[in-house]
Parts: structure tokens; C-alpha cells; sequence
């Protein structure tokens, strides 16, 4: 599985406008191009009376795909200054469209490159840049004397407690980042006397907060 990378956390939008030009900023998630270009897609439909729909995406945990347009704007006013808006933020399988309606001033080169570098910003911002961290899920199976012990320290170790059933024993599923699995479950066997027992279920990617 490839490693950690950088994404948005959902589709969002905000929109601001200068001389008299609206402009809106749309974000998604997109794990493929084919939905970044059916999210691109949807946002023309939605706005088939705008001038233009300009767009940038990456694809792919190393960026092997990047593709922007200016849409009828001048050349490298709209498209590259949204691409460089992403490279920045270091995030990829993501889409961003910024639709304009022209509201009859003319902005001059400068002025588009700073109204579509700030619509793929906001965008951005709305969307939520996370971190995609390689995650095993856990099966962890506990047996009663021990649930209330385990409890305690799951709040305190680096995990996400999902799931918890009460069966014959305790069953919860948690998400441990790989790069804490070693650490964590060497603590819950010493913890356990080795009496609880955990099943991988999967890897993924998960986000987890940003730390600070």
C-alpha cells in the first residue's frame, strides 16, 4: 500500500466577488480522473450561463496525474494558478473548479491570476485539507475482567475506538496507524497478561488529524 498523502476531506465551496465578477470555488475529494472529470462535469452543468469554468486536479499518492484548463481565459491566468494552489497545499486525488461570471470590468492579467489563485484557495479551505495515514483496523476481543482496564488506556494510546459489542466478551474495533501498531499492541498484550486478542480486519487509509 502506498504511503501517507495529503487530500480534502469533502466537496465544499465558497465564492467572493471583485469588480463586479463573481467568482465560485468548488473542491472534491477524487480517488480517480474519471470522477474528477464527472465532478468537473456536474459543476458545468450547474453553471452552463458562466463565462468560465475553469479547473485543476491531481491524481494518484504521487501526483502522476495533473491537468488544468484556463477555460477561454488568457493563457496561464486561471488553470496554472489553481495547479499551483494544490502543489502548495501538497494535496492530491482532489478536483477544483472555480466558475466566474463576468460582471462587465475587465480584471487585466494580474488581476485573474490573484481572483483564481484565491478561488482555489478558498475552495480548498472549505474542503479541509487531512491527512490520509496508512491505518490497520483491529479486532480486539477482551475478556470482561479486563474491559474496564483496556478501556483506560485505549484513551490514552494513539488509536481510534470504533465499534464496541458486548458479547460473551468485549469485541471493539480500533484504528491504529501503522506506524503505531508494534507499540500498541506490545502494550495491550503487557496490559492483558496476553489475554486479549486482536484479528486484523484490513489495511487502509484513513485521515487522521493534523498534529500539531
Amino acid at each position: 500500500m502506498p504511503g501517507d498523502y495529503k487530500t480534502l476531506k469533502q466537496s465544499a465551496h465558497d465564492e467572493f466577488i471583485v469588480n463586479k465578477s463573481r467568482f465560485i470555488g468548488y473542491a472534491s475529494p477524487c480517488r480517480t480522473e474519471e470522477e474528477a472529470l464527472a465532478f468537473l462535469k456536474c459543476i458545468r452543468e450547474k453553471h452552463r450561463d458562466a463565462i468560465h469554468n475553469c479547473y485543476a486536479y491531481v491524481i494518484g499518492e504521487n501526483a502522476g496525474i495533473m491537468r488544468y484548463s484556463d477555460d477561454g481565459e488568457p493563457g496561464g491566468t486561471a488553470g496554472l494558478p489553481m495547479m499551483e494552489v494544490l502543489k502548495s497545499r501538497g494535496v492530491t486525488n482532489c478536483c477544483v473548479v472555480v466558475t466566474r461570471y463576468f460582471g462587465g470590468v475587465l480584471l487585466g492579467a494580474g488581476g485573474l491570476v490573484r481572483a483564481y489563485t484565491k478561488g482555489c484557495a478558498i475552495a480548498v479551505d472549505a474542503a479541509r485539507v487531512v491527512r490520509m495515514q496508512r491505518t490497520q483496523k483491529l479486532l480486539l476481543d477482551v475478556p470482561y475482567p479486563l474491559w474496564d482496564r483496556v478501556n483506560h488506556a485505549l484513551k490514552s494510546l494513539p488509536v481510534i475506538v470504533g465499534d464496541t459489542a458486548f458479547g460473551a466478551s468485549v469485541e471493539a474495533t480500533v484504528l491504529v496507524r501503522v506506524r503505531d501498531l508494534a507499540d500498541v499492541t506490545r502494550k495491550l498484550a503487557a496490559l492483558t497478561d496476553a489475554r486479549a486478542e486482536w484479528l486484523d480486519v484490513e489495511e487502509l487509509h484513513y485521515p487522521w488529524p493534523e498534529e500539531e
